[in-house]
């Protein structure tokens, strides 16, 4: 991972824009948008853009201190601008660390057209249920586990329909249960993590811990959640742990 995706919350805060052209407009435009104030290089602000290629602006901004995105000149960038899906309050960045905008566009276009206008609803909808989520499921694990289940493909409030958002109070007062749980063995078959099946990248995406040897590939193990733990073992383990445990072996190759 070449860069870590942040969101910034710049609503009244100043940020440096150097710059004319649809360039420095466009970027301006974006600002103002997440509510930034634009200013010029003279000003106090812990971000900048310099839309002109000025790399004396660039150098002189760094030595202060400032963290500055050079458009089209990646290698002067310490952040970089993804292209964005906006369904406030979910946004989507799809980023390539300067290599290619056309092709960050290009995968936006693609995950707007998925998407339902009405995703933010979701969002907020969750959001406002928090408290009702917390006493339903009062075990973080299993609150975890619920939610998984229910935002699930085809599960009660999936993010893919167009009116999830009207189903939350119906998937709070249900029985959930959907949630995976218990030990699950998966022979690998491929180190290349595009040859993941969906069962196993969902599984992946679920599990609470990972049981594996040491030959199956990081690039593999990085598909899991991030707060997963991963345990390096020579057997499967034994016993019942709380929630999703996996087991993860490569297959023996036949010469």
């Amino acid at each position: 991972m070449h860069s870590l995706p942040v969101f910034l919350r710049l609503r009244g805060r100043a940020v440096i824009l150097i710059g004319e052209g649809e360039a420095a407009d466009a970027k301006r435009r974006l600002l103002e948008r997440a509510g930034a104030r634009v200013v010029g290089e003279e000003a106090e602000a812990a971000l900048a853009i310099v839309a002109n290629g000025d790399e004396a602006a660039v150098a002189r901004l760094k030595g202060r201190g400032v963290l500055v995105n050079a458009t089209d000149r990646p290698e002067l960038c310490d952040f970089t601008l993804p292209a964005i899906v906006d369904r406030d309050p979910v946004l989507i960045a799809v980023g390539t660390g300067g290599a290619s905008a056309g092709l960050a566009k290009a995968l936006r276009q693609r995950i707007e057209t998925l998407l339902p206008a009405r995703l933010g609803a979701l969002a907020t909808a969750l959001f406002e249920a928090r408290e009702a989520i917390r006493m339903r499921w009062p075990d973080a694990a299993a609150r975890r586990h619920a939610i998984d289940a229910g935002l699930a493909e085809g599960g009660p409030i999936d993010p893919l329909q167009g009116d999830a958002d009207k189903s939350v109070a119906t998937w709070l007062a249900g029985d959930i249960d959907r949630d995976a749980r218990g030990l699950v063995a998966i022979r690998l078959a491929s180190t290349d993590p595009d040859d993941l099946t969906l069962r196993t990248a969902r599984l992946l995406g679920a599990a609470d811990r990972i049981y594996h040897k040491p030959d199956v590939p990081v690039a593999i193990l990085d598909r899991a959640r991030a707060d997963a733990a991963r345990i390096i073992a020579d057997a499967k383990p034994h016993g019942q742990e709380q929630g999703l445990t996996l087991w993860l072996e490569m297959a023996e190759r036949r010469c």
